[in-house]
């Protein structure tokens, strides 16, 4: 008897039962006696596991492991309550068994991308065996640059045995959508409205930028890029460029995330009140023209709305292209300021006091409209953008 240990332990020792394993199934054990021929395995509850020592012997022929290390072993099978386990499903004598075995088992198996061929890639399993994986099944995102998977070692599984081993078909993706799935399952627990993130934009369309926050995409919509008008959002932003924004929606029931990189900016109208006041005048740059007026930028995130019947002056016009350019230097008088909804009225300073009066000067219709904060799913905008999502 062991008098080192307390009675309370031995009591607690006999009641554990030996754990039951399922073929495939992942543990993580400590090697506690290396043999000649196996590698032995504590695995907990009094029980023990073994592996064949070839598994471990690198290509000069030295063993890689020693008593003490933890490894990471597949559960095979059990005979006469031995259970035998396996690190790699190719150090095994017979490659058609143990790929049966991780067919019908699901257990991963490493291989090296050989190739790329017709439809996919030629994956070297052994120096006999070959299988194919499509490009469909070696990521789960589009593949840009093929010849980067070419000559790496990475874990399949295989989908598809048949024809005696002639027809193997194997896949990475079901291995990577676990990983995203635990990526999704931390981010759900720690992401909140409110809470600034980093992220690496990953494309850049008309509507927003796409943006990788540790392995989800958010959307970032061009009306939260800046506190000015955006024509252009591949102007601002490129692939590949890593920002700050702040989550202003979590719909994980939808898959939608929304960020706002303005709102880590101060907002230009908070100095508006100190800034400018009505009747006073100032430059401006014409910046969109329409048909009920022109906007008027005083300085980036501030408009002011010059009313075509201000253009006019006794004229009928139909848009105010007619009398303005775009990108034009303008002195133009601030008639009133709504600070609450964030829009100024102007004049021409040169109409002074004798600028015609029309019922529909106080017309905001498409002035400086409040963008949602959501846009509807990225699917739904991808397909408005005519892509494909």
């Amino acid at each position: 008897m062991d008098e080192t240990k307390s009675f309370a332990q031995m009591l607690d020792e006999s009641y554990l039962t030996p754990k039951h394993f399922s073929v495939g199934e992942k543990v993580e054990a400590v090697i506690v006696k290396v043999s000649p021929e196996w590698i032995f395995l504590d695995l907990g509850a009094k029980s023990e596991g073994y592996v064949d020592r070839k598994e471990f012997i690198d290509e000069n022929g030295n063993l890689t492991v020693k008593e003490g290390d933890s490894i990471t072993a597949y559960f095979i099978s059990s005979r006469h309550s031995e259970k035998l386990f396996t690190t790699k499903l190719l150090a095994r004598k017979s490659v058609d068994e143990y790929l049966v075995n991780a067919y019908e088992n699901q257990i991963p198996l490493e291989a090296v991308v050989e190739k790329e061929i017709k439809g996919g890639f030629s994956i070297k399993i052994s120096a006999g065996t070959n299988g194919f994986c499509p490009y469909s099944q070696m990521d789960i995102k589009k593949i840009d640059d093929a010849a980067a998977y070419v000559g790496k070692k990475l874990d399949f599984l295989v989908i598809e045995y048949g024809e005696n081993g002639r027809k193997i078909v194997l896949s990475r993706r079901p291995l990577l959508e676990i990983i995203e799935q635990e990526k999704v399952k931390i981010l759900k627990e720690t992401l909140q409205v409110g809470m600034t993130v980093q992220g690496i934009v990953k494309s850049v369309l008309a509507f927003g930028a796409f943006v990788d926050i540790g392995g989800v995409q958010a959307l970032l919509p061009v009306s939260e890029m800046s506190w000015g008008r955006v024509e252009d959002p591949k102007s601002l932003y490129a692939p590949g460029t890593t920002i700050e924004a702040i989550i202003i929606n979590l719909d994980w029931e939808n898959d939608r995330i929304t960020l706002s990189f303005k709102d880590t900016l101060p907002d230009p109208w908070n100095e508006v009140i100190a800034r400018y006041r009505e009747g006073a005048i100032y430059k401006g740059k014409v910046s969109r023209l329409t048909d009920f007026g022109a906007f008027i930028t005083l300085e980036s995130g501030v408009d002011g709305l010059l009313h075509i019947s201000k253009l006019a002056k006794g004229k009928k016009i139909k848009h105010a292209r007619d009398v303005l350019t775009s990108g034009t230097d303008l002195e133009v008088k601030i008639e009133k300021i709504d600070r609450e909804n964030k829009r100024i009225s102007l004049d021409l300073a040169a109409n002074g006091n004798d600028s015609v009066e029309d019922e529909n000067a106080e017309d905001y219709r498409g002035y400086m409209p409040q963008a949602p904060k959501t846009m509807g799913t990225w699917g739904d905008l991808l397909k408005k953008s005519g892509k494909k999502s």
